[in-house]
C-alpha cells in the first residue's frame, strides 16, 4: 500500500483539526466527511479539498475505496463505530475515551481483533516533544528506577454545563490524559487510586455531580508513587507539567510559552503565560499522531497508542471516580485484561 484513503466520521472541531492535519499528508487522501450537521461543514470541507460532506456515516463504512477512518464523534457512538468499523475492514483512530464503560471498551477490542485490523485511540499528549523526552529518558534508565511521578494538568477555563453533563465527568474527560501519561512515563500500570476532589471554581459541577478540582494519588505496580493534580481553571494559561523522580536522578519539563523571553526590570522579572489552549499547546502532538498512525497502515509500524491503553486508562479513570464517591483507596480493576 502507497497510499491511504481516509473517512473522516464528526466534523466538530476536533474532527475538523485532524482533517486539516491529514490533508497536508501526500501519501493521504480524504474522501468523505459525515456529520449529523453536514450542511454546515460543507464549505470549509470544499475549501480543503474534501469532495463528499454526508449526514450518514454508513456512507464511509460501505465505501470499499476508504481504508480507514478517524471517529471524532461524541463518546457514546465511539464504541458501536468502532465494531461497525472493525468488521468493515476498516483501520481505526478513535479519539478518546473510547467509551464511559469498561466492558463496552472490551467488547469493541474484541471485534478489532477479530477483524485484523488496527486501533489507534487519541491520547495525543503521548506525541508531544516535552512528554515523549520524559518517556525516553526513563525508558532508557537515566533516572534509574522511578520513585516518584508528579504531574500536574489544569485547564485555562472550565467548559459550559451542557459539556459537562455528557463528559462523562472530570476523571473520564479530563484526567484521563494523565492517567494515560502516568502508564506512559513509568512503563508500569497503576494498580490502586485515592482522590480528593472538590468543586471550588463553579457550582455547577456540584450541581451535576461532578468536580472541578482534585488530587489524586496513584500507586504503581513497579512500586513507584504518582501524583496528579487537576483544576479546571488555571487563570494564567494551560497548565502542563511533569516531573519524574528515580533513583539516579529525575526528569521534568516545563509549560510551552510563546517565547522564552525572560524581560528584567527594577518592577520584577517577567516571562511569557503559557499556551493558553490545548490547540495551541498541542498542535504538533495532533499533527504527530496522524502521522504514526498513517505511517502504521501504510507501513505497519507499530501503534505507540492502541487499543488496551484506551481500556487502562478508562479503568483507572473509573477506579478514580469511586475512590471520590466512597473517600478511600480502590484497586483498579482487570489491569491484566487481555483479549481472547
Amino acid at each position: 500500500m502507497d497510499k491511504i484513503v481516509i473517512g473522516i466520521i464528526g466534523a466538530g472541531r476536533i474532527g475538523r483539526l485532524h482533517a486539516e492535519n491529514i490533508v497536508q499528508i501526500p501519501q493521504v487522501e480524504i474522501k468523505t466527511i459525515s456529520d449529523i450537521f453536514a450542511d454546515n461543514a460543507r464549505e470549509w470541507a470544499a475549501q480543503i479539498g474534501i469532495p463528499h460532506v454526508t449526514t450518514d456515516y454508513q456512507e464511509i463504512l460501505n465505501d470499499s475505496d476508504i481504508d480507514a477512518v478517524f471517529i471524532c464523534s461524541p463518546t457514546n457512538t465511539h464504541a458501536p463505530i468502532i465494531k461497525e468499523a472493525a468488521k468493515a475492514g476498516k483501520h481505526i483512530f478513535c479519539e478518546k475515551p473510547v467509551s464511559f464503560s469498561a466492558e463496552e471498551t472490551k467488547e469493541a477490542l474484541q471485534v478489532v481483533k477479530e477483524a485484523g485490523v488496527k486501533l489507534q485511540v487519541g491520547f495525543n499528549r503521548r506525541f508531544d516533544h516535552n512528554f515523549k523526552k520524559v518517556h525516553d529518558t526513563v525508558k532508557a534508565g537515566t533516572i534509574g528506577d522511578t520513585h516518584i511521578v508528579k504531574i500536574t494538568s489544569r485547564d485555562p477555563e472550565p467548559p459550559p454545563a451542557e459539556y459537562i453533563k455528557s463528559s462523562g465527568g472530570m476523571f473520564m474527560d479530563m484526567s484521563i490524559h494523565d492517567f494515560d501519561m502516568a502508564r506512559y512515563v513509568t512503563g508500569s500500570e497503576v494498580e490502586e487510586v485515592y482522590v480528593q476532589g472538590a468543586s471550588l471554581v463553579d457550582p455547577v459541577f456540584a450541581e451535576l455531580g461532578d468536580v472541578d478540582t482534585a488530587v489524586i494519588t496513584l500507586k504503581f505496580e513497579n512500586g513507584a508513587i504518582g501524583v496528579i493534580d487537576n483544576s479546571r481553571k488555571a487563570v494564567y494559561g494551560y497548565d502542563q507539567r511533569v516531573e519524574v523522580f528515580g533513583s539516579k536522578g529525575s526528569v521534568s519539563i516545563q509549560n510551552d510559552q510563546p517565547t522564552t523571553a525572560e524581560i528584567s526590570t527594577a518592577e520584577g522579572v517577567f516571562q511569557d503565560k503559557p499556551q493558553y489552549f490545548f490547540l495551541e499547546r498541542y498542535k504538533d502532538a495532533y499533527i504527530n499522531e496522524t502521522h504514526a498512525f498513517i505511517n502504521s497502515v501504510l507501513y505497519n509500524t507499530p501503534l505507540v497508542c492502541e487499543g488496551n491503553d484506551g481500556l487502562q486508562a478508562e479503568l483507572i479513570a473509573k477506579a478514580a471516580k469511586e475512590s471520590f464517591e466512597t473517600g478511600k483507596p480502590v484497586k483498579v480493576a482487570n489491569k491484566q485484561y487481555t483479549l481472547n
